[in-house]
């Protein structure tokens, strides 16, 4: 039984949800995204609300049943509100910077890392210590914000390293001298 996938999505004013075969298309204000859903996944658009049911009771397609609707929740958030992850870098010497559609990541190796930003993403710089990647696709600011914290990740020892904004990174205590 999936509760999420019984969830019924409510379709804010701004925002349009159209379902052709097995795609769904949302346009709002920020953008556009589509995905490909599973030819055993029913969507209906009704009333100002997304409803996902399941053709049959094979466990594949109850397993994609909760996933298909959060996905579809997840872009309805997207074009509306976007979303964004905040990352923060802890070190001496070590900082970011923004040159034009690259971050350069100084983290304490011999040669600055650079990034290319992908499109449809952006980055924004609050201080060289600190950044803020936002876009539609919470897929793509997730994934581009774990690629820049798998530079340098936290260590447990100093906690230097680069960390998402309020992670709370464990310490160590080290060795004691006798």
């Amino acid at each position: 039984m999936s509760r999420i996938g019984n969830r019924i999505i409510a379709i804010p004013e701004n925002v349009t949800v159209t379902v052709e075969e097995n795609n769904v298309l949302v346009k709002g204000p920020k953008g556009e995204l589509s995905t490909k859903i599973n030819k055993n996944i029913n969507v209906e658009v009704k009333d100002n609300t997304v409803i996902v049911t399941r053709v049959n009771e094979t466990i594949p397609t109850k397993q994609m049943h909760g996933t298909t609707n959060a996905n579809i929740q997840n872009m309805i958030i997207g074009v509306s509100q976007g979303f964004s992850k905040g990352l923060e870098i802890i070190g001496v010497g070590y900082r970011f910077t923004l040159k034009g559609s690259t971050l350069v990541i100084n983290a304490g190796y011999s040669h600055p890392v650079e990034l290319v930003i992908p499109s449809g993403l952006s980055v924004e710089a609050k201080s060289n210590t600190e950044i803020l990647v936002s876009g539609i696709d919470k897929v793509l600011v997730g994934e581009f914000a774990a690629n820049i914290r798998k530079v340098r990740k936290p260590e447990p020892y100093k906690g230097k390293g680069i960390r998402y904004v309020g992670e709370y990174v464990r310490r160590k205590e080290g060795k004691k001298a006798k």
